[in-house]
Protein backbone atom coordinates (compact mmCIF):
# COMPACT_ATOMS: atom_id res chain seq x y z
CA UNK A 1 0.00 0.00 0.00
CA UNK A 2 3.13 2.48 0.08
CA UNK A 3 3.09 5.25 2.07
CA UNK A 4 -0.68 6.60 2.20
CA UNK A 5 -1.58 2.54 3.67
CA UNK A 6 1.39 2.67 6.13
CA UNK A 7 0.50 5.17 8.05
CA UNK A 8 -3.26 4.63 7.88
CA UNK A 9 -3.84 7.62 5.85
CA UNK A 10 -6.99 8.43 4.53
CA UNK A 11 -6.74 11.57 2.32
CA UNK A 12 -4.00 13.89 2.22
CA UNK A 13 -3.88 17.78 1.17
CA UNK A 14 -0.96 19.64 -0.12
CA UNK A 15 -0.98 23.33 -0.29
CA UNK A 16 0.93 25.24 -2.95
CA UNK A 17 0.19 21.49 -4.55
CA UNK A 18 0.82 22.94 -8.21
CA UNK A 19 4.49 23.88 -7.24
CA UNK A 20 7.52 21.36 -8.33
CA UNK A 21 7.52 19.63 -4.46
CA UNK A 22 3.59 19.58 -4.66
CA UNK A 23 3.84 18.02 -8.45
CA UNK A 24 6.65 15.76 -7.32
CA UNK A 25 4.26 14.37 -3.57
CA UNK A 26 1.62 13.84 -6.57
CA UNK A 27 2.87 11.83 -8.20
CA UNK A 28 5.15 9.85 -6.11
CA UNK A 29 1.46 9.29 -3.85
CA UNK A 30 0.00 8.10 -7.12
CA UNK A 31 2.90 5.59 -7.83
CA UNK A 32 2.83 3.96 -3.93
CA UNK A 33 -0.76 3.65 -3.24
CA UNK A 34 -3.46 1.19 -4.68
CA UNK A 35 -6.63 1.95 -5.57
CA UNK A 36 -9.82 0.29 -3.37
CA UNK A 37 -12.85 1.39 -4.99
CA UNK A 38 -14.87 4.27 -3.01
CA UNK A 39 -12.06 3.86 0.03
CA UNK A 40 -9.35 5.26 -2.32
CA UNK A 41 -7.42 7.93 -0.70
CA UNK A 42 -7.98 11.80 -2.48
CA UNK A 43 -5.09 13.33 -3.02
CA UNK A 44 -5.81 17.21 -3.20
CA UNK A 45 -4.04 19.98 -4.65
CA UNK A 46 -5.10 23.39 -3.29
CA UNK A 47 -3.32 26.65 -4.49
CA UNK A 48 -4.56 29.70 -5.53
CA UNK A 49 -3.14 29.59 -9.46
CA UNK A 50 -6.36 28.40 -11.77
CA UNK A 51 -3.87 28.21 -15.03
CA UNK A 52 -0.92 25.92 -13.10
CA UNK A 53 -3.97 23.82 -11.64
CA UNK A 54 -5.26 23.40 -15.17
CA UNK A 55 -1.54 22.88 -16.51
CA UNK A 56 -1.18 20.25 -13.58
CA UNK A 57 -4.52 17.88 -14.23
CA UNK A 58 -3.38 17.87 -17.64
CA UNK A 59 0.00 15.78 -16.98
CA UNK A 60 -2.17 12.78 -15.46
CA UNK A 61 -4.26 10.14 -16.88
CA UNK A 62 -8.02 9.76 -16.57
CA UNK A 63 -7.22 6.95 -14.00
CA UNK A 64 -4.74 9.35 -12.09
CA UNK A 65 -6.96 12.17 -12.11
CA UNK A 66 -10.12 10.29 -11.11
CA UNK A 67 -7.91 9.90 -7.35
CA UNK A 68 -6.78 13.41 -7.36
CA UNK A 69 -8.99 16.64 -6.45
CA UNK A 70 -7.89 20.14 -6.81
CA UNK A 71 -9.51 23.02 -4.70
CA UNK A 72 -8.42 26.74 -5.58
CA UNK A 73 -8.05 28.68 -2.75
CA UNK A 74 -5.37 30.54 -0.58
CA UNK A 75 -3.67 29.94 2.83
CA UNK A 76 -4.62 33.77 3.69
CA UNK A 77 -8.43 32.50 3.57
CA UNK A 78 -9.39 30.66 6.69
CA UNK A 79 -12.34 29.65 5.76
CA UNK A 80 -11.63 28.08 2.40
CA UNK A 81 -8.74 26.11 4.06
CA UNK A 82 -11.70 24.90 6.66
CA UNK A 83 -13.88 23.44 3.93
CA UNK A 84 -10.54 22.14 2.05
CA UNK A 85 -9.33 20.38 5.10
CA UNK A 86 -13.09 19.10 5.78
CA UNK A 87 -12.27 14.94 6.24
CA UNK A 88 -8.63 15.57 5.47
CA UNK A 89 -6.40 13.46 7.31
CA UNK A 90 -2.64 14.87 6.56
CA UNK A 91 -1.75 17.89 5.58
CA UNK A 92 1.38 19.12 3.88
CA UNK A 93 1.95 22.72 3.94
CA UNK A 94 4.15 23.35 1.00
CA UNK A 95 2.63 26.63 0.26
CA UNK A 96 5.14 29.80 0.67
CA UNK A 97 5.76 33.46 -0.87
CA UNK A 98 10.16 31.99 -1.49
CA UNK A 99 11.92 34.58 -3.57
CA UNK A 100 14.48 36.41 -1.16
CA UNK A 101 14.28 40.09 -3.56
CA UNK A 102 10.54 39.72 -3.61
CA UNK A 103 10.69 39.68 0.33
CA UNK A 104 13.27 42.59 0.70
CA UNK A 105 10.44 44.64 -1.93
CA UNK A 106 7.26 42.96 -0.32
CA UNK A 107 7.77 41.65 3.02
CA UNK A 108 3.97 42.65 4.08
CA UNK A 109 2.94 39.73 1.68
CA UNK A 110 5.42 37.39 2.36
CA UNK A 111 4.44 37.80 6.75
CA UNK A 112 0.76 37.42 5.28
CA UNK A 113 1.30 34.04 3.24
CA UNK A 114 3.79 32.63 5.20
CA UNK A 115 3.55 33.80 8.84
CA UNK A 116 -0.65 34.48 8.67
CA UNK A 117 -1.21 31.68 6.45
CA UNK A 118 0.61 29.30 8.64
CA UNK A 119 -1.67 29.99 11.16
CA UNK A 120 -4.55 29.75 9.81
CA UNK A 121 -3.29 26.11 8.36
CA UNK A 122 -2.94 25.50 12.52
CA UNK A 123 -6.09 26.96 13.08
CA UNK A 124 -8.33 24.94 10.30
CA UNK A 125 -6.07 21.72 11.05
CA UNK A 126 -7.64 21.97 14.98
CA UNK A 127 -10.72 22.78 13.63
CA UNK A 128 -11.22 20.04 11.10
CA UNK A 129 -10.35 15.83 10.45
CA UNK A 130 -6.91 16.32 10.06
CA UNK A 131 -4.41 14.38 12.75
CA UNK A 132 -0.89 15.61 11.18
CA UNK A 133 0.38 18.27 9.47
CA UNK A 134 3.99 18.56 8.03
CA UNK A 135 5.15 21.99 6.89
CA UNK A 136 8.00 22.92 4.89
CA UNK A 137 10.78 24.79 5.50
CA UNK A 138 13.80 26.19 4.29
CA UNK A 139 17.30 26.49 5.56
CA UNK A 140 17.33 30.06 5.17
CA UNK A 141 15.09 30.03 8.39
CA UNK A 142 18.61 29.33 10.42
CA UNK A 143 19.49 32.65 11.45
CA UNK A 144 17.84 34.33 9.40
CA UNK A 145 19.54 37.64 7.73
CA UNK A 146 16.02 38.19 5.04
CA UNK A 147 12.22 38.70 5.19
CA UNK A 148 12.14 35.18 3.65
CA UNK A 149 14.27 33.67 6.52
CA UNK A 150 12.56 35.38 8.51
CA UNK A 151 8.86 34.77 7.86
CA UNK A 152 10.25 30.80 7.38
CA UNK A 153 11.85 30.91 11.09
CA UNK A 154 8.39 32.44 12.32
CA UNK A 155 6.34 29.91 10.70
CA UNK A 156 8.65 27.17 12.58
CA UNK A 157 8.00 28.45 15.85
CA UNK A 158 3.93 28.79 15.22
CA UNK A 159 3.82 24.72 13.76
CA UNK A 160 5.97 23.58 16.49
CA UNK A 161 4.33 25.86 19.77
CA UNK A 162 0.37 24.06 17.90
CA UNK A 163 1.98 20.93 19.79
CA UNK A 164 1.59 22.49 23.04
CA UNK A 165 -2.07 23.89 22.66
CA UNK A 166 -3.42 20.95 20.36
CA UNK A 167 -5.38 19.13 22.56
CA UNK A 168 -6.07 15.73 23.61
CA UNK A 169 -7.44 14.77 20.22
CA UNK A 170 -5.91 17.49 18.18
CA UNK A 171 -3.38 17.33 15.40
CA UNK A 172 0.27 16.58 15.45
CA UNK A 173 2.60 19.32 14.24
CA UNK A 174 5.92 18.89 12.42
CA UNK A 175 8.28 20.86 10.26
CA UNK A 176 10.65 19.71 7.34
CA UNK A 177 14.42 22.02 6.93
CA UNK A 178 15.74 21.69 3.87
CA UNK A 179 18.15 23.44 1.42
CA UNK A 180 18.21 24.67 -2.37
CA UNK A 181 15.90 21.48 -4.08
CA UNK A 182 17.83 21.48 -7.59
CA UNK A 183 15.75 22.32 -10.88
CA UNK A 184 12.93 23.80 -8.59
CA UNK A 185 10.57 26.77 -10.00
CA UNK A 186 12.44 29.60 -9.95
CA UNK A 187 15.66 28.30 -8.91
CA UNK A 188 19.10 29.29 -10.74
CA UNK A 189 19.66 25.62 -12.55
CA UNK A 190 16.77 26.47 -14.81
CA UNK A 191 17.19 30.05 -15.11
CA UNK A 192 20.77 29.91 -16.04
CA UNK A 193 19.65 27.13 -19.09
CA UNK A 194 17.32 29.14 -20.38
CA UNK A 195 19.37 31.93 -20.69
CA UNK A 196 22.27 30.11 -22.45
CA UNK A 197 19.62 28.37 -24.71
CA UNK A 198 19.03 32.12 -25.54
CA UNK A 199 22.54 32.99 -26.28
CA UNK A 200 23.98 34.31 -23.53
CA UNK A 201 27.15 34.40 -22.74
CA UNK A 202 27.19 36.18 -18.80
CA UNK A 203 25.47 34.46 -16.45
CA UNK A 204 24.07 36.53 -13.88
CA UNK A 205 25.25 35.65 -9.91
CA UNK A 206 24.51 37.91 -7.24
CA UNK A 207 27.43 36.80 -4.92
CA UNK A 208 29.83 34.03 -5.99
CA UNK A 209 30.56 33.34 -2.51
CA UNK A 210 27.28 32.25 -1.33
CA UNK A 211 26.70 28.53 -0.18
CA UNK A 212 23.86 26.38 -1.47
CA UNK A 213 22.81 23.27 -0.06
CA UNK A 214 22.06 20.60 -2.39
CA UNK A 215 18.75 18.36 -2.64
CA UNK A 216 17.41 16.51 -5.76
CA UNK A 217 13.29 16.46 -5.49
CA UNK A 218 13.17 12.87 -4.62
CA UNK A 219 15.20 13.41 -1.63
CA UNK A 220 12.87 16.13 -0.66
CA UNK A 221 10.22 13.93 -1.37
CA UNK A 222 11.12 11.16 0.88
CA UNK A 223 11.85 13.14 3.33
CA UNK A 224 8.79 14.53 3.77
CA UNK A 225 6.74 10.94 3.62
CA UNK A 226 10.02 9.22 6.30
CA UNK A 227 9.11 12.55 8.58
CA UNK A 228 4.74 11.74 8.33
CA UNK A 229 5.41 7.94 9.36
CA UNK A 230 7.55 8.59 12.31
CA UNK A 231 6.31 11.89 13.67
CA UNK A 232 4.25 11.86 17.25
CA UNK A 233 4.53 16.24 16.93
CA UNK A 234 7.46 18.46 17.69
CA UNK A 235 9.76 17.14 15.43
CA UNK A 236 12.21 19.48 12.83
CA UNK A 237 13.50 17.04 10.69
CA UNK A 238 16.61 18.65 9.06
CA UNK A 239 18.71 16.12 6.46
CA UNK A 240 22.24 16.41 5.94
CA UNK A 241 23.06 18.06 2.65
CA UNK A 242 25.93 18.39 0.60
CA UNK A 243 26.53 22.21 0.04
CA UNK A 244 28.21 24.19 -3.32
CA UNK A 245 29.55 27.84 -3.64
CA UNK A 246 27.40 29.25 -6.48
CA UNK A 247 30.48 30.84 -8.15
CA UNK A 248 31.57 27.06 -8.76
CA UNK A 249 28.12 26.14 -10.05
CA UNK A 250 28.22 28.93 -12.42
CA UNK A 251 31.64 27.95 -13.34
CA UNK A 252 30.51 24.23 -14.00
CA UNK A 253 27.77 25.53 -16.91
Amino acid sequence: MGYLGFVGMKDVLITGGTGSFGRAMVRRLLATTESTGPETPRIIVYSRDELKQANMRAEFSWKEQSRLRFFLGDVRDIPRLRRAFDGVDVVIHAAALKRIEVGHYNPGEMVKTNVLGAMNVIEAAQDTTVTKVIALSSDKAYQPISPYGCSKAMAEALFLAANNTRGRFGPAYAVVRYGNVAGSNGSVIPTWRRMIETGATVLPVTNTECTRFFMKIDEAVDLVLQTIQTMRGGELAIPTLPAYRLGDLVTAF
